[in-house]
């Protein structure tokens, strides 16, 4: 076991596969010598050279562009959006050709890529560099969407990505990279479409995602002091959805709540919250609430930021005060 940084298990996780497989190649803006905006990508250069550890012009088209020629071409390409906001220059390439070649061919040409992309709020970075888009990219048939909330989770489901056959959006938290969690040794690989039962409990289910996951489980030791338990499922990957043990733990505890940092317009909570409509409506002893953030872009003022994301306290509050009515 080795304790690691969310930020250094990014980079553990790629050099698993490069090491692995030859035709796994990284692009992007200052990827190489800088090792990454956030230097999630440090010690590649210096292991695998130039020819697999490449800088990129400021331009994204050209990024996805390019990683999508050579994923076509055989090789294996992981890209990196810098700041998850800026999805929307490149948006054409990732949702009318990345995510349709396949369909398109009829499974004769494969897009085995990765885009990893720094995602969501926290650190005062305003409205156009604070957005979580996983809900832009879960929209879009052909892309698999996840978002992993620990170290071991950033490595298992960065090597399942890569070995995927498909794209993959590959959200990393930047409220996440400075956080630190035990990895195992060796090669660690996870399964895409799982979620993880962080916290056991049965009076109702909390589901969350990527930085609203230790939020979820602080607020979840709160209600415990109060009487409540809640079982806190970190759902990890939007697409493939695990709705086995979603819907199994609804099932259970008879009541859900949904921690989104997505604004509440059509979040991923919204479509879980219909699954579980349709698919445990008589064991719901209570309406289903989506605690997100409002729909409004995300100021950068501390004071401003902190009261519109879901916090500890309001997710506290508002699942305690829907038991006792």
């Amino acid at each position: 076991m080795a304790e690691l940084t969310y930020r250094d298990a990014v980079a553990r996780g790629i050099a698993q596969e490069m090491r692995r497989d030859e035709r796994v190649v990284l692009v992007g803006e200052d990827v190489a010598g800088a090792g990454g905006v956030f230097k999630t990508t440090v010690g590649l250069l210096d292991e695998f050279g130039p020819t697999r550890v490449v800088d990129t012009p400021i331009s994204e088209q050209a990024i996805l562009g390019a990683t999508m020629g050579a994923a076509m071409t055989g090789l294996r390409p992981v890209a990196e959006i810098m700041f998850s906001d800026f999805f929307a220059v490149c948006w054409d390439i990732v949702v009318n050709q990345i995510a349709k070649t396949r369909y398109m061919t009829a499974g004769q040409v494969t897009l085995p890529l990765v885009i990893k992309t720094g995602n969501g709020g926290g650190l005062r970075f305003g409205a156009q560099h604070s957005q979580s888009i996983e809900n832009w990219a879960m929209a879009v048939p052909g892309l698999k969407v996840v978002t992993p909330s620990t170290p071991e989770d950033v490595v298992g489901l960065m090597a399942a990505a890569i070995r995927d056959d498909n794209p993959v959006i590959f959200c990393e938290h930047k409220g996440l990279y400075a956080s630190k969690g035990q990895v195992p040794d060796g090669d660690v690989v996870d399964t895409l479409g799982t979620a993880r039962v962080r916290r056991e409990g049965s009076d109702a289910t909390i589901l969350a995602l990527g930085m609203m996951v230790p939020r979820a489980l602080a607020a979840a030791e709160s209600l415990a002091a109060q009487g409540i338990e809640a079982e806190v499922i970190d759902v990890r990957s939007l697409v493939p959805l695990d709705t086995q043990t979603i819907l199994g733990s609804v099932s259970k505890t008879g009541r859900l709540f949904t921690v989104e940092e997505n604004p509440q317009l059509l979040g991923w909570g919204a479509e879980i919250a219909s699954l579980a409509a349709d698919e445990c409506f008589w064991d719901l002893d209570g309406p289903i609430q989506r605690i997100t953030t409002p729909h409004i872009p995300l100021p950068s003022a501390d004071s401003l930021e902190d009261l519109v994301m879901p916090s500890e306290e309001s997710v506290a509050r508002i699942v305690e005060k829907a038991l006792q009515q």
